[in-house]
């Protein structure tokens, strides 16, 4: 189970019981909150309706008198009241008066006159002056009839004369809390799934930013260009300038010295004959003799020269993990431009160039590096051209890259040769001369390739002659 799988999962068990815990706490406040704000209300009406109905009970008409007659007139109302979506159709409510005996003496249901409810709470309680309530049952294993009854004294000129009692049925609460409830419910579920969803993004930006890490890695390991990647936030874009500085000390160090090594092996060859000659000048040898060893000292200073010069050309685009100069330019006319650069040596052997490309390809590349490394491939292929024969380069779009190819129409590589022939001072000796180049023109090629996107490979045509493919980002 990787990283993000783990966060993503540790995230939503604490967001699930954090609100699993609140949607419990307040599921459970519900039902005594709306009780407690109903009782309040019936402390108020229950008062209201004890100042109207003292003056009757004190007349000895509380049966029949105004306040039974606005009773029965509010008992045939029709609110039509709609609360919250909830239509209320009907007056749901109940009163009921004792005398100071605790003896029912009006009921606006008409069912417990005669009565004792002096053992009631909210009749005896208010009987001593206190506040009296109680919830009861009319059906005690139902509690659809449970009700709330609020007492409140009846008084005339300041003295207790009865006291009242309103009833108002529980059940006419549970719509109200059955729509909180389902509506806490339904906004929970809403954002459990936001929460949810913004976890999956955080988890999978987390995810693409250690796998850009991981990636880098990879290609440092395995030696490709690759830039450390910067869009993973702060913490992950130092880390990766931390691994770019990391890699760059470690393969400088390493660089150095596989360069030092494979420049002084190839320094030896040469150094070793112009030690050679030279020695041999010091004996005075004839003249024809001088000059040959004179021209062979000069030979294999120009090599070592030449050596050195591509050594560091190709130092530093090995060193390069992307292009410093990246402009758009088209590739067809970077050909026609190279191939100029070469009419003198094109002219020399009498080869032909046929360049296919029509149309414009346009790309983003360093200008002055593909250049260099269009000319390598074509020095290669004037080399092993036979005299008076033609050179092909042509340019292709693909999906993404643009493809060009040079060939030549020699006897092509070895089969042997193939897979090292883009190997650093790996050189065949030249069909014209039997001596071989530095080496470093094709590895050249393929680290510029690389560097635009692209790789390069070399291989004989079916028709004869070697052909050798760069591509590069489009």
């Amino acid at each position: 189970m990787n990283i993000s799988v783990r966060f993503f999962l540790g995230y939503f068990l604490v967001l699930g019981l954090a609100a699993w815990f609140v949607l419990n706490i307040v599921t459970d406040e519900i039902s005594p909150g709306l009780r407690q704000v109903r009782e309040e209300m019936q402390v108020d009406a229950a008062h209201l309706l004890a100042e109207f109905a003292a003056d009757d009970l004190a007349q000895g008409r509380i049966g029949n008198g105004a306040f039974a007659a606005a009773l029965d007139a509010v008992k045939r109302r029709e609110p039509g009241a709609t609360i919250f979506d909830i239509k209320k159709g009907q007056v749901d409510f109940r009163v009921y008066i004792t005398d100071l005996r605790g003896k029912v003496i009006f009921d606006s249901e008409g069912r417990a006159l005669g009565e004792d409810f002096s053992q009631w709470s909210d009749i005896a309680r208010t009987l001593r002056g206190e506040y009296g309530a109680r919830t009861s049952r009319e059906d005690p294993d139902d509690p659809a009839t449970s009700s709330m009854y609020v007492a409140a004294p009846m008084l005339r000129d300041g003295e207790l004369i009865g006291v009242l009692s309103l009833a108002k049925p529980t059940v006419t609460l549970i719509p109200y809390i059955e729509r909180m409830t389902s509506r806490i419910r339904s906004s929970s579920f809403v954002m459990l799934s936001v929460s949810a969803l913004i976890g999956i993004l955080f988890s999978a930006w987390l995810t693409w930013s250690i796998h850009g890490l991981i990636r880098y890695a990879r290609d440092v390991s395995t030696g490709r260009k690759a830039a450390p990647p910067t869009s993973g936030g702060k913490q992950f874009s130092e880390l990766a300038r931390a691994l770019a500085a990391m890699r760059e000390r470690l393969e400088g160090k390493q660089y150095v010295e596989k360069y030092v090594q494979n420049l002084a092996h190839e320094m030896k060859s040469p150094l070793t004959a112009i030690v050679s000659a030279a020695e041999l000048l010091e004996g005075k040898p004839p003249e024809a003799e001088r000059q040959r060893f004179a021209a062979l000292i000069q030979e294999q200073s120009g090599r070592m020269q030449l050596i050195i010069e591509r050594m560091l050309q190709l130092a530093r685009v090995e060193q390069l993990q992307r292009l410093e100069d990246n402009q758009p330019l088209d590739l067809a006319d970077l050909v026609r431009q190279t191939v100029a650069t070469r009419a003198s040596a094109l002219e020399k052997r009498n080869l032909g160039v046929k360049i296919d490309a029509e149309g414009a390809f346009p790309c983003h590349g360093d200008a002055f590096l593909l250049q260099q490394a269009l000319a390598n491939l074509l020095d290669n292929a004037i080399d092993f051209s036979p005299a008076g024969g033609a050179i092909d380069i042509a340019l292709q779009k693909t999906p993404g890259k643009l493809r060009l190819t040079v060939r030549d129409r020699g006897e092509g590589a070895p089969d042997y040769a193939l897979p090292q022939i883009f190997e650093r001072f790996y050189s065949l000796p030249r069909p014209a001369t039997g001596r071989k180049s530095t080496g470093l023109g094709l590895p050249f090629a393929r680290e510029v390739a690389q560097l635009h996107g692209g790789d390069a490979r070399l291989g004989n045509h079916p028709q004869g002659g070697a052909e050798v493919t760069l591509e590069i980002s489009a």
